[in-house]
């Protein structure tokens, strides 16, 4: 079967414009997501170049499934959405889909790898990590308030371990932590200026690294033997010192330098003076978790969530920015420095002033930016831009390809086999989203071990292994998705009548990719199916089903 094809255009980088801030307070008459779509109209037109119009219904109902509960939606939802005519039903299904539980266990994957990078659980139970992210999500909690309690956990409170996961699971190692605080929560990747200034980027020095790192140099893991708990605990003492490796060590060198706990040039935190001995409220003994008078640990989340820490709201404006759009207004999220400047310098800051603005609420901004034109418009290109013209990704004139993410991709494929369909009817007045979580979780776990990438190096980007295609083709799984069950797809297509090709590629297309197929794809299906014996129809149905849902089109969201 030919698969409908999506027009995609590389990446340039865009040089910005550099422009004065626009606070939020000036533009509080003004909701953000007018806001956003005056601004972005305003650098196309300096660019000359044209949007693509709006997507379809059906374009629409997919993406914002995906983005806002990480699945595709069900052949139900799509038909009532299509059949409402009431002009605001899109900003309906938006605010439907923030108040679901689905939206809470997909921002729990999306932050579990954003935060974790799927490093191997060796001191917190991943259950207890996901119930952590999950509630919080599903509380809508202040972005800023979340932070602060990953940063502040050590793990000794046995009934809230989840956060101190963050941690724990990096076994405490400062530089680990140091690198991941500053990259997760700061939009800024210090690895290269460990051991020297940063050798590209002129902004991120040596000092800026152990700066961040004095907050944790003095914390380790501390195991208790009596309750077998290990906890981030910390010294009253300890200090960094480094120099450069490129330092010529002689007289006139001047040696190791230290630097008090700092983020960047800001003020560094001041530290009590104690007489030797009496550092501690609790003194370190054999199998005794000592207790300092004075944490520096403690002081890193005032510091990095304080309010005019500018670096951290406009981390998060951008990295839910990318999590909606496709593309950070600084890409990539971790590059955020002086020559790699935001595509749309007034935007940015018109972002991150809101999200702080409005209490950090997440739900209140990720509907904003979904309720705008800019996010809402087809991912095919306008008639008028040249299919040769460089990449207008930075532009946001069209939707921007998302792959969809390996919890993404086994959500949406057993939705649109039927089987989650299945198990919805299985379990009957017990279903919930929890439940239905319970019977599906084997092919998330699946999923995320195949395309997931290895621990720690989450892969950026589509990338395809032979490992996966082999799976898509021949795994017991997929053929067990493609089987008729009562309920599934397979098993509503050969209930249609053989000769009714015309309802039989409707009901294939809406239940796979979410729309409605064209008349050449209908003629296909008619043809595919034709002349077919009774015994040969049921392979070539599931034939039909597997092309869908392994096609380039299924794997993105669009």
């Amino acid at each position: 079967m030919q698969k409908r094809i999506l027009s995609f255009q590389p990446l340039i980088l865009i040089s910005a414009i550099i422009a004065s801030p626009l606070s939020w307070a000036k533009a509080d008459a003004e909701p953000l997501h007018s806001a956003i779509d005056r601004l972005i109209a305003e650098r196309l037109a300096e660019q000359g170049v044209e949007p693509s119009p709006q997507s379809s219904d059906t374009e629409f109902l997919r993406r914002v499934t995906l983005d806002l509960t990480g699945t595709i939606p069900t052949v139900e939802q799509v038909r009532e959405f299509l059949s409402d005519p009431a002009p605001d039903k899109r900003r309906k299904v938006i605010d439907r889909l923030l108040e679901s539980p689905e939206y809470a266990r997909h921002m729990q994957h999306l932050f579990d790898v954003m935060l974790m990078r799927r490093l191997s659980s060796n001191n917190v139970s991943v259950a207890e990590w996901e119930k952590f992210l999950r509630t919080s999500f599903a509380e809508n909690r202040p972005w800023n308030e979340i932070v602060s309690e990953i940063l502040t956990c050590d793990g000794s409170d046995a009934d809230h371990r989840g956060p101190a996961r963050f941690y724990l699971d990096r076994a405490g190692d400062v530089d680990e932590i140091t690198r991941d605080v500053a990259r997760v929560f700061l939009g800024v990747n210090l690895e290269c200026a460990q051991c020297h200034n940063h050798p590209e980027v002129d902004d991120w020095k040596q000092a800026h690294y152990y700066g961040l790192s004095a907050f944790f140099v003095r914390s380790y893991l501390f195991t208790d033997a009596k309750k077998k708990t290990t906890i981030y605990a910390e010294k009253g003492e300890g200090e960094v010192e480094f120099e450069s490796v490129f330092q010529i060590r002689d007289k006139t060198s001047p040696g190791a330098q230290s630097t008090p706990p700092r983020l960047f040039d800001g003020e560094p935190i001041t530290e009590p003076a104690f007489k030797k001995g009496e550092e501690y409220k609790v003194k370190p003994a054999k199998n005794v978790r000592p207790i300092p008078k004075f944490s520096r640990r403690s002081q890193v989340a005032a510091a990095v969530t304080a309010s005019d820490n500018v670096q951290f709201r406009r981390n998060a404006a951008n990295r839910l920015w990318a999590m909606m759009m496709g593309r950070g207004l600084v890409h990539p999220v971790d590059q955020d420095h002086s020559d790699n400047p935001p595509t749309h310098p007034q935007l940015l800051n018109l972002l991150s002033d809101a999200l702080m603005a409005h209490g950090y609420d997440i739900k209140w901004f990720l509907r904003e930016l979904a309720l705008s034109e800019t996010y809402q418009r087809s991912s095919v290109a306008a008639d008028k831009l040249d299919a040769a013209a460089p990449d207008t990704d930075g532009f946001y004139t069209q939707a921007i390809l998302k792959p969809l993410t390996p919890a993404q991709f086994a959500s949406a494929i057993v939705e649109a086999t039927g089987e989650a369909a299945v198990q919805r009817s299985a379990l009957g007045n017990k279903l919930n989203e929890e439940s239905l979580q319970k019977k599906l979780s084997g092919y998330e776990k699946r999923f995320v071990q195949l395309f997931g990438g290895r621990a720690g190096e989450v892969p950026e980007g589509f990338v395809t292994t032979a490992d996966q295609v082999l799976f898509l083709s021949n795994d017991s799984m997929i053929h067990g998705l493609l089987r008729p069950k009562k309920g599934n797809l397979a098993h509503r297509l050969q209930a249609i009548a053989a000769d009714d090709s015309k309802s039989i590629a409707e009901e294939l297309f809406v239940s796979a990719l979410n729309r409605m197929p064209s008349e050449q794809e209908t003629d296909e299906v008619a043809a595919f199916l034709k002349d077919l014996s009774t015994e040969e129809r049921p392979q070539a149905i599931q034939d039909l089903v597997w092309a869908l849902v392994t096609s380039s089109e299924f794997r993105f969201n669009h």
